[in-house]
């Protein structure tokens, strides 16, 4: 009998590249992941080795298919999800990148975005694409690469480079170079793509001097991509599904319906809010980005995004050694004085929504004797429910109606005390799935639905299915001095408003 009724996700992120091999029913049945070294060059600088990824890509899905005990031809599609705007460029005739990835932390380019700014090109920028002219974008680190290393920019106008973010990198090299495409959730991300005509835009492209030439073919999320080069995987897979990680979690927590929230704690935070075919502008910083673009219907979300969450447990970790592993932060988030005052402010590579504040950097404040290890790390990890609560609070300055739950994902997602604090401090119920993995849940099923083999959205939403509820518990009054507390230390790291 066929085992065509699985589909593998790939998760190319920026901790790590991973492979999750599911069944007809969507339950995780073979898995393997790779660690992601991060690069720092400089003080704001982060970068990947694009061949470190390459060969993790190689060696998760080998190790998944071996887990698994199936073979390329049991599987019914490949979907792809990706770290988003993290971008390279390689070499067309050898597929070589000619330099690291430049990271979405990465802030190198904020003087040039600084000066496009000083010139009045934002309100063009953020009309076209709903972003706002910034660094964490991937417009101005393709320019900057092509500005930056040697011969770059010649053999660009000659058509023998090619840029994209990791998905478009990762397909070129699992087709053999045969597919140079995107998604639409993916162009959407890059400061160059029109989201309300969904196209690349000639007068963007024009204002960072990036050929269109370079650029990929954009698709919709779920939709042809190739397939597999026949020598990688002993055997070709065709490739179904692409989707930015944070639109692969919208997809996989199924919020296919307008107005449904839901939160994402991995290296950053991310909130979308689905909008439905309409593309919201925020009056207060926050993103118009594209949720889903499926049978050539384009839908649309309202996007918080928070640059650190899961990255400050990390420097926890590994900067200042507190914990010895992720897990333990929960226990010491207990056993810290839940009064001292202590307020951490993650603002390692500046701040994102709703501040934009390239500059800020990272502080603890509150310190006294008393203040040890479990105090910094409750605090760290308090610092990612505060930054949600931004968030909350430039979407309802934007005229949003409080959700009913927010759905949450992701890493820290597993941490019960967190996500304790966070329904305190939002004053919102929390609703976690069975499976927090929501990314690769959405990857798969983009690969599924194509192949045929998952069901169509709508009858996604109402197999939906909550693990834990964690409800509000602390008083208005505490809540609300807790937060004030925040905004206080946020006020003491900015550089600008």
């Amino acid at each position: 009998m066929s085992s065509t009724n699985h589909v593998i996700a790939l998760d190319q992120g920026t901790s790590s590249t991973r492979a999750i091999l599911f069944d007809a029913d969507r339950i995780p049945v073979a898995h393997a992941q790779s660690e992601l070294r991060q690069i720092y060059p400089r003080p704001g600088w982060v970068e990947h080795d694009p061949e470190e990824i390459w060969q993790a890509v190689i060696a998760v899905l080998r190790q998944t298919l071996d887990r698994s005990g199936l073979t390329p031809t049991d599987i019914a599609g490949i979907g792809i999800t990706n770290q988003r705007e993290t971008v390279v460029l390689w070499e067309r005739d050898t597929g070589k990148p000619i330099h690291n990835a430049i990271v979405w932390q990465d802030r190198r380019t904020a003087d040039t975005c600084d000066a496009l700014k000083r010139a009045g090109h934002e309100p063009d920028i953020h009309g076209k694409t709903g972003l706002l002219l910034d660094p964490y974008f991937s417009a101005s680190k393709i320019a900057w690469m092509l500005d930056t290393v040697d011969g770059a920019r010649a053999a660009a106008e000659k058509g023998n480079l090619a840029a994209g973010t990791m998905d478009s990198f990762v397909l070129w090299r699992l087709t053999g170079g045969a597919v140079h495409a995107t998604d639409a959730t993916n162009a959407s991300r890059t400061m160059l793509f029109d989201i309300h005509n969904q196209c690349w835009d000639a007068d963007l492209c024009a204002l960072f001097n990036i050929p269109l030439s370079i650029l990929p073919d954009v698709r919709d999320c779920a939709a042809d991509f190739g397939a597999t080069d026949s020598g990688l995987l002993d055997g070709c897979v065709a490739i179904r599904g692409i989707a930015g990680d944070q639109q692969a979690a919208t997809i996989g927590q199924a919020c296919f319906i307008p107005g449904s929230i839901k939160s994402t704690y991995g290296t950053g935070c991310f909130v979308l809010t689905n909008t439905g075919t309409t593309a919201l502008e925020s009056e207060n910083k926050l993103l118009t980005t594209v949720a889903y673009r499926l049978a050539g219907q384009t839908t649309y979300a309202i996007e918080g995004s928070i640059f650190i969450a899961g990255a400050a447990v990390q420097w926890l970790r590994d900067g200042l050694g507190l914990i010895a592993s992720a897990a333990e932060s929960a226990d010491l988030f207990e056993q810290a004085a839940p009064e001292s005052g202590v307020y951490m402010v993650p603002a390692f590579t500046g701040l994102g929504a709703p501040y934009w504040d390239s500059g800020a950097r990272g502080a603890i404040l509150g310190l006294t004797r008393g203040s040890g290890p479990a105090e910094v790390v409750r605090a760290g990890l308090e610092s990612v429910a505060y930054q949600t609560r931004d968030l909350f609070e430039a979407m309802a300055a934007d005229g949003a109606q409080p959700p009913a739950t927010v759905r949450v994902d992701g890493g820290m997602a597993a941490n019960d005390a967190f996500l304790q604090f966070l329904a305190d401090i939002l004053d919102i119920p929390v609703e976690r799935p069975p499976i927090t993995e929501t990314t690769v849940l959405g990857a798969a099923y983009l690969a599924g639905m194509q192949a045929g083999l998952y069901p169509a959205p709508d009858e996604m939403v109402g197999a939906w299915r909550c693990e834990a509820r964690f409800d509000p518990a602390m008083d208005n009054a505490e809540r609300a001095r807790r937060y004030a507390g925040w905004l206080d230390a946020v006020r003491r790291v900015r550089t600008s408003d």
